[in-house]
């Protein structure tokens, strides 16, 4: 259980740090700084702290969600599924997705206690339209967790698209449940599915 919640945890670190990974020059840095913004935020909200899931999504919402880049992630998910729904369907895909991975990983933040987070060399190139940026978790008494995180450059402007956490994808780490479900009741059922799943989830952080 340990283990689960720190790499639930990691996942939440892994979306508040990419949202500023890239923003202008000294991604590094801009990153560390981002990161000592969040996580001080978190450690000094009684509130968060106490398991308040809600206050957590505002702070996700607020400071992370313009840099993510939600289509992208879900087309991943959905895998060549995508290919056939329609710009509807793919409208409310995404939403759930979002929707889905938000509360999940906003739960994770309320786990915080005294996590550091660890920067491996970057090696980027400011012409790069791709990026990996490498971290670790660490935490007392736990073993250290690899995440690394991927985002594409759109415009000016640097979009998340995955998070890789401990070898294993956010985002495609769903592919498979959403063929099945796919496969068993079409797009439409998989948007249902997720309706629920986020219904579920909303009812028990309430």
């Amino acid at each position: 259980m340990k283990t689960s919640i720190l790499k639930s945890l990691a996942a939440a670190l892994a979306i508040s740090l990419a949202s500023y990974a890239w923003a202008g020059p000294g991604p590094e840095d801009l990153t560390k700084a981002l990161t000592e913004q969040v996580l001080s935020a978190v450690a000094a909200d009684a509130e968060i702290k106490a398991g308040d899931t809600e206050k957590a999504i505002r702070l996700v919402e607020e400071r992370v969600l313009p840099h993510f880049n939600f289509e992208h992630m879900t087309a991943l998910a959905v895998g060549r599924d995508w290919r056939a729904a329609s710009p509807e369907q793919r409208a409310a895909l995404t939403e759930q997705f979002r929707t889905l991975l938000v509360r999940t990983y906003s739960n994770a933040l309320t786990q915080y206690t005294n996590q550091t987070i660890f920067f491996k060399p970057f090696r980027g190139k400011p012409e790069d339209e791709d990026a990996l940026v490498r971290t670790e978790i660490r935490q007392p008494g736990a073993q250290a967790i690899q995440m690394d995180f991927n985002l594409e450059r759109i415009g000016e402007d640097w979009k998340v698209y995955d998070v890789v956490v401990a070898g294993v994808s956010l985002v495609t780490n769903y592919r498979a449940t959403f063929a099945q479900q796919v496969r068993q009741s079409g797009i439409d059922g998989l948007i249902e599915s997720l309706k629920a799943k986020n219904a579920e989830k909303a009812t028990a952080q309430s």
